[in-house]
């Protein structure tokens, strides 16, 4: 079975978990189908978006009226169930909006949020993969390297290229199968650039997949001085809670050691928990508990089920993290952050929810576009199919499967959700084949114009006329691949 995400980048909703309770809202009494139809796992998926997806009223499939409850209604719905037979295909192409790109499912739920928790069976190689002009053929390079993964062993490191995969040349047809198909292992045909045009130079690498590999999304922390100025940087991949104290450490690491600018680098990170979010907010901008860090918006449905108990869904800067620690922040006025295609949805969030608040200086790329939120749905229907680890006992035995849905939109705290086209670069800046550096090092492109931003100096060896710039197809990281399975819609070249 082939589990999915169509686009990649999701953002885990907090804000559900903690204002969402038993007591609080019960899923009404819907047609049920015959219970020897097999029909199960399209069941669950069908009440669990009739009552949560954002698009609920969009949707005809899933309208409150379609089927009625009755014993021909529990006939016409039975039908409906088992017209696709693969609860897939199902989700596919009988539940989502046409607008929806970011919607998708799992049939195992254990292995769905141990992914969300950056778990996952890889060989720790993040990638980015661009199509060569005028031509079919495609070149991968090398993003980063995952500290204690199969290739923090191997000869392969950030920058390195590669144009084919056990011999055979990466195209716009098969790369989905040699990159993400079912082998664990494969060799990778390594490549160099001659005159900006990657040619393959007969080196070969080949990697492992390893199971229960888990990324630690900060990836590199430090403080730059230069010209008198202390400079915080942080590579940040992922928003992961299971590493917040973690980061919650960098910023007293930033505080005490007198830093007074900051540079994220999210130019990898599709999203994640939205808590960490609005951590990671606070430890830049500062802990007023009252100021509005965002504004959940929902389906007809359950918008009128907060009205009616007057209740507005937003949520505060914080100060203190999940366990209680007291919060680093930094205060800051103005914050440079580094994007690109790749940068997501809660990536996103930040920037958005810091706007109202500082300067928020982007450099590089347009990011994803991602302004909506999801959460897990398991069939626990007494908890409203919301997935909590504490009920896994309560999941369905026979029933492992999991969705993914958008339920609503966040806003900032002037009302600004509108980036669906992505959020534009106040300095557009591609990244650079030919030289995409360490990370850290002050004349890797990004980072160095982000550093003359705040010194108002440029190091003499920095020039900033990008050689070879790229779009990027598809990335590993962007498609955090569940199962080693993704799929693209968009092919933008290098131009």
């Amino acid at each position: 079975m082939i589990k999915y995400f169509k686009t990649g980048a999701f953002l885990c909703l907090f804000l559900l978990a903690s204002c969402v309770t038993e007591d609080d809202i019960y899923l009404p009494d819907t047609v049920e189908p015959d219970p020897d139809a097999g029909v199960q796992v399209q069941n669950f998926m069908w009440k669990a978006m009739n009552f949560w997806y954002f698009w609920q009223a969009d949707v005809e499939n899933l309208a409150d009226n379609r089927f009625p409850n009755t014993p021909e209604g529990s006939e016409m719905y039975t039908e409906f169930l088992a017209s696709e037979e693969d609860p897939g295909n199902f989700f596919d192409n009988k539940l989502l909006f046409s607008e929806d790109r970011f919607s998708f499912y799992n049939d195992d739920y254990v292995e769905l949020t141990q992914s969300l928790s950056g778990i996952s069976k890889s060989n720790g190689m993040e990638f980015g993969l661009v199509r060569i002009p005028d031509s079919d053929d495609i070149v991968g390079y090398v993003r980063y390297i995952i500290p204690n993964s199969d290739a923090a062993a191997k000869p392969i490191q950030r920058g390195d290229l590669f144009t084919g995969v056990n011999g055979s040349t990466l195209t716009e047809a098969n790369y989905r199968g040699l990159l993400f198909g079912s082998s664990d292992t494969y060799t990778l045909n390594m490549a160099t650039l001659v005159d900006n045009r990657p040619v393959p130079n007969g080196e070969e690498i080949t990697l492992t997949k390893q199971k229960d590999l888990q990324e630690n999304p900060i990836f590199l922390d430090e403080i730059i001085e230069t010209n008198g100025t202390k400079i915080g940087y942080l590579v940040y991949n992922g928003f992961t809670n299971e590493f917040d104290e973690q980061l919650n450490e960098v910023f007293g690491r930033f505080k005490t050691g007198g830093v007074t600018d900051l540079v994220l680098d999210m130019r990898y990170n599709p999203g994640g928990s939205v808590n960490t979010a609005r951590l990671l907010s606070s430890m830049i901008y500062g802990t007023n508990t009252k100021d509005v860090f965002l504004k959940a918006r929902y389906n007809d449905k359950y918008q009128k089920i907060l009205k009616d108990q007057n209740t507005d869904v937003q949520d505060y800067f914080a100060d203190k993290t999940g366990k209680g620690t007291p919060i680093n922040t930094l205060n800051l006025k103005k914050v440079y952050v580094l994007t690109t295609q790749g940068s997501a949805s809660a990536s996103e969030l930040v920037i958005n929810g810091l706007e109202p608040y500082m300067d928020v200086v982007q450099i590089g790329e347009k990011t994803r576009g991602k302004n909506e939120f999801s959460v897990t749905m398991v069939d626990d229907r007494d908890n409203n199919y919301l997935y909590s680890a504490k009920r896994v006992a309560k999941i369905k035995s026979d029933n492992r499967w999991a969705i993914q849905p958008l339920l609503g939109r966040n806003e900032n705290a002037d009302g600004f959700s509108d980036y669906t086209e992505g959020l534009e670069p106040d300095i557009p800046l591609r990244e650079d084949l030919s030289n995409l550096s360490v990370f850290g090092d002050l004349n890797e492109p990004l980072l160095a114009k982000a550093i003359q931003e705040i010194t108002g100096t440029v190091s003499a060896k920095m020039d900033f006329s990008v050689a070879l710039p790229m779009e990027t197809i598809t990335s590993s990281k962007l498609h955090t691949p569940i199962g080693d399975n993704m799929y693209v819609t968009d092919l933008p070249v290098i131009k």
